[in-house]
């Protein structure tokens, strides 16, 4: 049985590496930065470096390391070998072998896995989801990221092209996203776009924390540009409950760390837009593994064959 295994959260800006157990115990881990602007050869490397990190460490403390799991933006091939593409924030990410190179540059199994999947998983295995069979998992940060477990397995559409809950319409006449779509949910409710509404309201800058901050304080232009973020978010998860009738809707991301007023606040606009019949059963909570939780799913991904 394996005991140990590396959990790797590729992201835009910082990479997340860590050594985790079967329970989900970490006793190392550690950053560094994501080359996102040097292409996909120069990733590759710094993963490999990860890896090579944990390997070290694991080797230096008698563990026994047989695998891998790494959780990368864009859309991942279902045997979680390759990664097809989808990922903006960092450059050349398409068409990359993923799993074949890392494995020849470590010598140990590597599996991939798009990275909100990978927190989805991770609360599954570890969090919020614990012992829950029907589950939707959204991410709120840069952008939104979203993963589905139905019946008990990681559900990804066809060829592993689905879930992509940021990239549904909230706006119809709104303005272009990234994607190359208009009216996105993550251009509304991201919490970029609640710091880019903010800055527009007022022309200063500030950052999620601080518009918290300030709507705590009473700030009134605080206190709509959270009230158009929870709007949006809100019909977007009303929306996903329409569709899955989950019994839980997880919702991680730094934002949804602000507190319970943060929820409190998402409820009441899901339970006044979705259905009163799909939603009787949902619960909306927030995620328990924070910034963890793509390196434990990623892990589990070896520990627990989660893919």
């Amino acid at each position: 049985m394996t005991e140990y295994a590396i959990g790797i959260d590729l992201g835009g800006t910082a990479i997340k590496y860590a050594v985790v157990n079967r329970s989900g115990a970490i006793p190392f881990e550690g950053t560094m930065p994501t080359p996102a602007t040097e292409g996909a050869d120069a990733v590759i490397a710094a993963l490999a470096k990860a890896i090579n990190i944990c390997k070290d460490w694991a080797a230096d403390n008698g563990l026994h390391i047989p695998g891998a799991g790494i959780g990368t933006p864009g859309i991942v091939t279902p045997d979680g070998r390759r990664v097809i593409g989808a990922a903006e924030n960092i450059a050349g990410w398409e068409n990359v072998a993923l799993a074949d190179r890392l494995e020849q540059l470590c010598g140990i199994k590597v599996v991939a896995s798009n990275d909100a999947n990978a927190m989805g998983v991770g609360e599954w295995t570890f969090g919020a989801a614990r012992g829950v069979r029907d589950a939707i998992f959204i991410t709120v940060g840069t952008g939104i990221g979203s993963a589905a477990l139905i019946d008990g397995h990681i559900w990804r559409g066809h060829y592993g092209r689905g879930m992509e809950v940021g990239h549904i319409t909230v706006k119809c006449d709104g303005e272009g996203c990234a994607c190359g779509g208009r009216g996105c949910l993550e251009h509304y409710a991201s919490t970029a776009a609640l710091v880019r509404r903010f800055a527009a309201l007022t022309g200063k800058e500030a950052d999620g924390r601080e518009i918290v901050r300030l709507y705590h304080s009473g700030d009134p232009v605080a206190a709509k540009a959270m009230s158009e973020h929870w709007m949006y978010l809100g019909h977007g998860i009303a929306s996903v409950i329409n569709i899955f009738a989950p019994e839980l809707v997880v919702v991680g991301g730094g934002i949804s760390e602000a507190g319970p007023f943060y929820f409190e606040r998402l409820r009441r606009v899901v339970g006044a837009q979705a259905m009163a019949e799909c939603a009787a059963n949902t619960r909306i909570v927030p995620a328990e593994l924070g910034n963890s939780a793509g390196c434990l799913g990623a892990a589990a991904l070896i520990l627990h064959a989660a893919i």
